[in-house]
């Protein structure tokens, strides 16, 4: 058994060992779980001492304070509360819901695995067997397990992260295959046009959606919050991936016109400021939808991130750097690199310069 102690100093006018009002030194004495103790806390209150040999007494040992865990549903709520505490932006969040709370918590507590700690590698690549997404999705949504399972670790509910065990899918990259110039030249006719399929008085925003994706590469999720204050002396202000820098990117004249030409009420351009980001981007995307199947684009092609392959793949054709192209995109070299290497002229006639020796040698 634990006992408290107060060791007064000389200047102090209680004497006391069971005194607890004072802010005198506290000691511990006494015998826990076989093992003898007799020394300081570094504590002058006695309730935080209190608690601390309270925690001591729960753990069994002496020095050991034992972490309460969480449930798994407890811990996957907190951590993606934290989230959004951290900023992160909603699609992430969203993603990570669509996981956790629409795929691991189902699977773990149908089979009664409510616990932290009752999760292992194994049962983790049970659950990884049960998914139905395409092999580069199934990379995806294995990280987004890992970062839950990481947070855990980091918390000290969990002494390793069994997320970390699983190995990823094996998945081909797919080859980028931009929009063509007629591909565009289609979509820009339905857009002239947009009337006759219901959406009345939609065609100058559409046209100008389509042309600032084109021409900017921007994520659907940024287009469709474009604040008209980003674009100024017609530039479009961007910023670094690397450290958030600002750098300004001029827009062609028919994109800057057909932005004059979108009268939406407001500060933004194609969304009213008032709703969630995330319904504006829903709306876009499901006009896209429609545009895309109007406009007969091949169906591998119906996604609207296919306009960020498209500018990306058109600069580097053209001789613009790896490095100015990855600015514009908000991603690192490595990633553009990894993605549009067969774009970038230059090595490929560095290959054919290199092998074309050999050949003479």
């Amino acid at each position: 058994m634990l006992r408290l102690l107060r060791r007064h100093v000389k200047s102090c006018q209680y004497r006391s060992a069971r005194y607890r009002r004072c802010s005198c030194p506290i000691h511990v004495y006494g015998t826990l779980g076989g093992e003898k103790v007799r020394k300081a806390l570094d504590q002058t209150s006695w309730e935080a001492a209190s608690d601390l040999i309270a925690a001591w007494t729960t753990s069994g040992e002496i020095g050991v304070v034992r972490i309460e865990v969480p449930t798994l549903r407890e811990a996957v709520e907190t951590f993606l509360t934290d989230a959004a505490a951290r900023h992160l932006s909603e699609e992430t969040i969203k993603k990570y819901r669509q996981i956790l709370n629409g795929k691991l918590l189902p699977w773990f507590e149908s089979r009664g695995v409510t616990r932290l700690k009752q999760i292992d590698v194994d049962s983790l690549r049970k659950f990884r067997a049960s998914w139905s997404y395409s092999p580069i999705a199934a990379q995806k949504r294995l990280e987004d397990v890992r970062a839950f399972f990481r947070f855990c670790v980091d918390s000290n509910w969990l002494a390793k992260n069994p997320a970390s065990g699983v190995k990823s899918s094996r998945a081909e990259p797919k080859a980028v295959e931009p929009f063509t110039d007629d591909d565009v030249a289609r979509m820009l006719d339905v857009a002239s046009r947009f009337n006759e399929s219901g959406k009345k008085g939609n065609r100058a925003r559409i046209r100008a959606m389509i042309l600032l994706l084109r021409y900017t590469g921007l994520r659907i999720s940024d287009a469709s919050t474009l604040a008209r204050s980003e674009v100024v002396d017609g530039k479009l202000r961007l910023r670094t991936e690397k450290n958030g820098a600002v750098v300004w990117l001029p827009l062609p004249v028919d994109l800057l016109e057909a932005l004059d030409g979108v009268e939406n009420p407001g500060d933004f351009y194609f969304w009213n400021g008032r709703s969630k980001k995330i319904t504006a981007v829903y709306i876009w995307s499901a006009t896209f939808r429609r545009v895309f199947e109007l406009a007969q684009i091949p169906e591998h092609k119906r996604f609207t991130h296919n306009f960020r392959h498209t500018s990306a793949t058109n600069l580097l054709a053209k001789g613009v750097s790896l490095e100015t192209v990855a600015t514009i995109l908000g991603n690192s070299p490595k990633i553009v690199l990894k993605h549009y290497s067969h774009w970038i002229p230059a090595r490929q006639q560095a290959l054919e310069s290199a092998i074309r020796r050999i050949w003479t040698g």
